[in-house]
């Protein structure tokens, strides 16, 4: 496995714990502790705020979660992917997008710039 791909893996492995100390376990294996997270709904910062608006999106989305969609696209210390939220009930996928996430030297996010293609009731 890549550095990328192990990133992304973090990545996702973090969006989808949902427990308040495994979380904050997930967060710190990907995340740097200055790691910014910004898309149009968020603009966190540091392990804190990523905790905080991981737990925000269970809160609204309870029984969801965040899959990989596609390949992941990757150069230098960027990687770019993309993501639906499903549903583990019935397997719709009410938003999607894509982010794109910047590497430190040790593999770990530094930062992530998100966009969204879809949203429940857009």
């Amino acid at each position: 496995m890549t550095a990328h791909e192990d990133a992304v893996q973090r990545y996702f492995t973090a969006w989808n714990t949902t427990g308040p100390e495994e979380l904050e376990k997930a967060v710190a294996a990907a995340f740097t502790e200055e790691a910014t997270y910004t898309d149009p709904l968020a603009d966190a910062r540091g392990h804190d705020g990523l905790v905080a608006a991981i737990s925000g999106a269970h809160q609204q989305f309870p029984g969801f979660g965040f899959r990989l969609t596609g390949t992941p696209d990757a150069h230098h210390d960027l990687v770019r992917f993309t993501w639906d939220l499903v549903s583990e009930a019935d397997g719709s996928a009410p938003a999607a997008g894509f982010d794109v996430i910047r590497l430190d030297g040790d593999g770990r996010i530094s930062s992530v710039s998100g966009f969204l293609d879809r949203l429940p009731g857009a």
